[in-house]
């Protein structure tokens, strides 16, 4: 073999952050030992794997080629490497969930497959839709968990499971006290909903088609809590999803409102790299997935 896992490691560190200093801060190298590394390989095939653009580093259209397949040879290594180490039945797993299954769903799960898999690591990294589907198109997680619809096309979308957003109110807004709501009604609320590039702003929109532009949105959050926060305030009317309210329902902290003639309904997605090596922590954590509501989880 003509180039080392290091070289290799090297390569790849660069193309996920496109900087020398942030990879050898990644693999705890110094920034010469880095620029040498890559120097080296490239010098050692007679090619070009990053073009120079002043201190930022771009993959030329070799190295965007060569990525995928060194992502997924790195992920075997590490495999072969946990393997001779013995110390659990599974490799590292790296997760991405968006807010609202960050929050409420996907904690569970992490502990029944931490109990199912002793010994394993799994890193967990909770953000909107945007942002998620940005670190797994960056290979920098294996998983991503989203609400929100996808259209990247070097992305593999799955659908998980059902989930729905309610709208709600706090006790003493006068939507408490209706039946139903109608489009008049929408229309002079004040709204506080989650920003935009999030799934379920993204949801929020598709159910207010035909009257989107003509609400009142007063404000707009990146947490889910914080809306709660708002609404039981008095400052507005919230629309989340239903996991996320459903102990503030109990409680009477907050109230359901019934919007029969709008559609809430959404999916919870699997998002993959095309490209990605499927390793057996990835394979474990996606059937895990697809048993839970399958054995009966409520959402």
């Amino acid at each position: 073999m003509r180039f080392t896992l290091r070289q290799l490691e090297v390569f790849l560190a660069v193309a996920r952050s496109e900087s020398v200093s942030r990879a050898a801060d990644e693999l705890g190298m110094s920034q010469s030992a880095v620029s040498g590394s890559l120097g080296e390989l490239e010098k050692q095939f007679e090619i070009q794997l990053f073009d120079r653009i002043g201190k930022r580093l771009r993959l030329s259209a070799l190295g965007r080629t060569l990525r995928p397949r060194g992502e997924s040879l790195e992920e075997q290594a590490r495999e072969f490497e946990h393997a001779l180490a013995a110390r659990s039945d599974i490799g590292p797993l790296r997760l991405g969930a968006t807010l609202t299954i960050g929050n409420y769903v996907a904690m569970p799960l992490v502990a029944r497959f931490l109990g199912e898999h002793p010994g394993a690591r799994v890193q967990l990294e909770i953000a909107n839709t945007a942002e998620i589907t940005r670190k797994v198109q960056n290979f920098e997680i294996d998983v991503g968990l989203v609400e929100g619809e996808l259209q990247e096309t070097d992305l593999r979308v799955t659908p998980w499971c059902e989930d729905e957003l309610i709208v709600f109110c706090a006790p003493g807004h006068p939507f408490a006290l209706k039946a139903a709501l109608d489009d008049d009604d929408l229309l002079s609320a004040r709204w506080i909903v989650r920003e935009v590039g999030s799934g379920t702003r993204q949801a929020f929109a598709h159910a207010m088609r035909g009257i989107l532009q003509q609400l009142e949105i007063s404000l707009e959050l990146q947490h889910t809590e914080a809306i709660k926060s708002a609404v039981e305030a008095g400052l507005g009317v919230g629309c989340v999803s239903r996991i996320a309210v459903a102990e503030a329902f109990r409680h009477g902290s907050l109230v359901p409102c019934t919007v029969p003639h709008r559609d809430f309904r959404r999916q919870f997605l699997f998002a993959l790299h095309e490209r990605k090596y499927p390793s057996a922590a990835m394979q474990s954590w996606l059937e895990l997935c697809r048993r839970w509501p399958a054995e009966g989880a409520k959402i």
